[in-house]
């Protein structure tokens, strides 16, 4: 049991959810090390959502309201920390979600599956769908549902390995990154990347999708053209070091 007064009761909670994730069997233990990365990172930015993060927010909401085919691509990670959030998540944009693993194997992707349909939520990828493969990609990741990420013009994917990023980048999808580390291959390559923590950035995402239904096309617009991804990351690195 961890007091609720502890210094780090948040960061501990979420290590234990990371924690049980693994021993439950659908979280791979190289996401423990993921896991542990993003927590450093996380304490570099004070453990809060900074400023460059709320503007790639708008950004990123904005780009996904505009999308006629959105993805959200779950793995152990994000599935163990942000289930709900995610599955309200699709709802209120209106997109799809899809398993897709680096270290794929039947039973971890019947465990997540099994774990949003006990919430009554259906979810894209699992072994019983149509899966195609995405050109130039060897590695697990490269599987891709027909009706999901393989025919997604706007796929959000968070705590990704960089190779698929720039694969569907240049496939002429738009990718929406939420990582932590803002040198990584992934948010380099990501048109949008959001450096914050998935548990604040997914309920964040949700209020903002809720004010920009409300806004017409050429508002949405606005805001992704006033937006560069480069001028982000410079900005989050410099967050970083002002620390």
């Amino acid at each position: 049991m961890i007091p609720k007064n502890h210094p780090r009761y948040e960061s501990l909670i979420l290590r234990e959810k990371i924690k049980k994730a693994n021993e439950e069997g659908y979280l791979a233990d190289s996401g423990m090390i993921a896991h542990g990365r993003g927590e450093a990172f996380d304490y570099l930015i004070g453990e809060k959502t900074i400023a460059t993060a709320h503007e790639a927010i708008k950004a990123a909401v904005a780009t996904f309201i505009l999308a006629k085919d959105p993805v959200i691509s779950v793995n152990g990670n994000s599935v163990a920390l942000a289930i709900d959030d995610i599955i309200n998540l699709a709802k209120v944009l209106n997109g799809k979600i899809e398993i897709n693993l680096f270290y794929r194997t039947k039973e971890r992707v019947k465990i997540i599956k099994n774990l949003f349909e006990k919430k009554g939520t259906d979810v894209l990828g699992s072994d019983d769908d149509e899966l195609l493969f995405i050109e130039d990609l060897e590695s697990p990741r490269a599987t891709a549902s027909k009706n999901g990420i393989y025919s997604a013009d706007l796929v959000l994917v968070s705590l990704e390995d960089g190779d698929r990023t720039e694969i569907l980048v240049n496939s002429g999808k738009k990718v929406i990154a939420i990582d932590l580390n803002p040198l990584s291959r992934t948010a380099q390559m990501a048109d949008i990347t959001i450096v914050d923590n998935i548990i604040r950035t997914i309920p964040l995402m949700i209020e903002v999708a809720n004010e920009f239904k409300e806004k017409d096309d050429k508002y949405l617009k606005m805001i992704i053209a006033n937006f560069s991804n480069q001028e982000n990351l410079k900005k989050s690195l410099e967050s970083i070091k002002l620390k």
